[in-house]
């Protein structure tokens, strides 16, 4: 055979491969969500409304001081379970890559809480949700979830194939060349790209899809009320010295974010019965508005969070004010109401991290210090939070207007177009109410901390501390955020 015959082989069937990608790669990109995904409900009544704040700083000395009470809150809920408890959380694992030893083993804490529940009342419907990313994608053992199936909760691992593809380009290739093989705990040979141990070529090849079931929720009860928690914070031994923040309230929006852990059950093989066959009774009064002063909760998951923030950020005008705090920023659709409501003479103030560092490794600023540059080109005022070693991890919007009202955005999402664009599985809520309500009023102080660096304690610094001007990494940038092809 001529060299010319068999080069025109090798086209055919490189022409062949790709004609058997693309229909998957577009089919993939937009195909039908599972039922009950993006999500918004009413604006239902709450009471027990409440901020959490893990924040760790630098002291008047420059010594790190960590604050915290997210997970504190959610084993005391999972304590009080009397019938339920539901937790969906993306990273639950020991793994610390590069990092330090970790200021609190919140793998462990939040595995023997579970279990000790249980055991405490073997009545009780104990539910897990996860990502495969704890089990490296089915190739590495996770030791404390068999603890926990061997107790009696129900551990259900996200069928993440059941979602859209951010990154098209290589998931239409894995979907159709590796993903038939499946993956296995046994004979792995290749470094665990998260911590210790040896998995698969299968485990990172998979890795490079980058989605992910990326909620933080706790639901229990106790006393026949249903109470969540919606936070940004990972029971992850390598995430614990973060900077997180979390909302716990109790009343029918509670309910309603229980279905939206439903449907993750009902497309990744959850038993049956429903969630809220586990609970007695039926959903209860609505709290008198007296004494939550009016507070109210709307539950939006996925693309419903985008468009939440793109309302509260277009409906600001001249007088009211915009803070945002967030890990990453980067959406385009969300950073162009922003620069538009700073240009509409709105007070826009945005706190970021600065993207620098990720489990002991350095990272390289982006996106948000190529975001940041638009923002403060368009009148936005930007501060970077101070960190060592570990990450500003919150994720929230708190708009107040020139009226007195505000609303607060909080949850698992980032401001990019993975998290938000109906790509990863994502929860927050929208607190809405008077701005003097203890909760807003708390979440407004806290941002006002962090902006000020109140008490001589050291939260953020200036724009020009972590400033990029780079024309090739903002353009880098903006293309890895338009095909997936980055980790955020």
């Amino acid at each position: 055979m001529s060299d010319h015959m068999v080069i025109s082989l090798l086209r055919i069937a490189v022409s062949a491969a790709w004609l058997a990608v693309a229909p998957g790669c577009c089919y993939h990109a937009v195909k039908p969500l599972p039922k009950g995904l993006s999500y918004r409900s009413e604006a239902l009544p709450a009471s027990d409304v409440r901020f959490l704040c893990d924040q760790t700083r630098l002291d008047d000395a420059g010594a790190r001081q960590i604050d915290q009470c997210i997970f504190d809150e959610a084993f005391a809920l999972i304590g009080r379970a009397a019938r339920l408890v539901v937790v969906d959380m993306f990273l639950f694992n020991e793994f610390l890559g590069a990092g330090p030893p970790p200021s609190r083993r919140l793998c462990e804490e939040l595995t023997s809480a579970l279990i000790a529940r249980k055991r405490a009342v073997p009545g009780l419907r104990a539910v897990l949700i996860t990502d495969p990313v704890n089990t490296v994608y089915g190739g590495l053992e996770a030791g404390h979830l068999r603890r926990l199936k061997e107790a009696g909760v129900e551990v259900v691992i996200t069928r993440l194939d059941r979602l859209r593809d951010s990154n098209t380009t290589w998931s239409s290739v894995w979907r159709l060349l590796f993903k038939p093989w499946g993956n296995s705990s046994e004979g792995g040979w290749m470094a665990n790209p998260f911590g210790t141990g040896e998995v698969t070529l299968r485990s990172w090849l998979t890795l490079f899809n980058f989605k992910a079931n990326h909620r933080k929720v706790v639901l229990a009860d106790a006393g026949g009320e249903l109470t969540a928690l919606v936070t940004s914070a990972n029971p992850h031994d390598g995430s614990s010295a973060h900077s997180n923040v979390g909302v716990v309230f109790s009343g029918p929006a509670a309910r309603s974010l229980l279905e939206t852990e439903q449907a993750v059950l009902n497309f990744s093989g959850g038993q049956t019965p429903a969630l809220r066959e586990s609970l007695a009774g039926p959903a209860g009064a609505s709290p008198d508005p007296a004494s939550t002063n009016a507070v109210r909760v709307q539950v939006v998951t996925e693309e419903a969070i985008a468009d939440a923030a793109e309302v509260l950020i277009g409906g600001t005008r001249a007088g009211d004010a915009l803070d945002v705090v967030m890990f990453y920023l980067a959406d385009r659709g969300i950073v162009r109401a922003l620069k538009a409501a700073a240009h509409r003479g709105v007070a826009v103030r945005v706190v970021l991290d600065p993207n620098k560092d990720a489990f002991g490794r350095e990272k390289n600023g982006m996106p948000n210090r190529q975001v940041a540059r638009e923002l403060v080109a368009a009148g936005a005022s930007v501060r970077w939070a101070v960190t060592s070693g570990e990450q500003m991890h919150a994720k929230m919007l708190l708009a107040k207007r020139a009226d007195g009202t505000a609303d607060w955005l909080v949850g698992s999402a980032n401001f990019t177009r993975r998290n938000v664009r109906d790509y990863n599985l994502e929860t927050d809520v929208q607190v809405s109410g008077h701005a003097d309500t203890p909760v807003l009023a708390a979440v407004a102080a806290s941002v006002e901390r962090l902006w000020t660096n109140a008490g001589g304690r050291t939260f953020t610094t200036g724009y020009e501390t972590f400033r990029d001007d780079s024309g090739w990494r903002a353009f880098r940038c903006r293309v890895q955020e338009a095909t997936g092809l980055c980790t955020w």
